[in-house]
């Protein structure tokens, strides 16, 4: 599976006390007042792109699907450091794609009216260094590592042809936080690395925080 690195463009919701915005205490103390550590939940929505393009497209119909997700930012050394644990699920009923399976020949593809059922749940855990150089545009750079759980579901299939895999991989990202108010941030340039291989390879189009 080929792997992506893709744009995300987040707002997230923060709970944690807030830098003052006025203060600043040099090239990597601009989070003014901000606490020793800090718990920052968030909540997401993001719209992310398939790596196996032509296999989803032909089984759903569609190369991309929205997600919802949330997870726990904590930040330490007053704001420079950060670890973050999030999990995502598909927007969609039941948590599920549904598809119908193919059969392709010479390059052309056959539905057969077999209906299919896929799910995609992803648990990533990343950490990384604020470059706090301006009280409300925050850079960042970290790296973790995903873990990424497939599953498909035919209807008259057997056992054997369904599959229930688990992949992990490596993500990188960096970005920019943009602090638009005491409790929430715009994250823009959030780079993610899915995992190397595997039957579904996932990258971030763009999400809502």
């Amino acid at each position: 599976m080929k792997r992506a690195i893709a744009l995300v463009i987040a707002v997230r919701a923060l709970t944690a006390a807030s830098p003052a915005w006025a203060q600043t205490r040099g090239l990597f103390d601009a989070t003014g007042d901000a606490p020793m550590i800090s718990l920052r939940p968030f909540l997401d929505v993001s719209n992310e792109k398939f790596l196996a393009v032509k296999t989803f497209d032909a089984i759903f119909g569609e190369t991309s699907a929205r997600f919802w997700g949330g997870g726990l930012q904590v930040t330490g050394w007053h704001g420079r450091v950060y670890g973050e644990l999030g999990a995502s699920r598909l927007m969609k009923k039941s948590e599920q794609l549904v598809g119908q399976r193919v059969f392709v020949s010479d390059g052309k593809v056959y539905k057969l009216g077999i209906p299919l059922r896929s799910t995609v749940k992803p648990v990533e855990f990343t950490a990384g260094y604020r470059f706090n150089a301006h009280p409300r545009v925050i850079p960042y750079v970290g790296a973790g590592f995903g873990s990424y759980h497939y599953t498909e579901r035919s209807d008259f299939a057997d056992p054997s042809e369904n599959v229930d895999v688990t992949k992990r991989g490596g993500i990188f990202h960096a970005g920019v936080e943009l602090r638009a108010h005491r409790t929430f941030s715009l994250h823009a340039l959030h780079r993610r690395e899915p995992p190397r291989d595997g039957p579904v390879g996932r990258s971030v189009d763009a999400a809502l925080r």
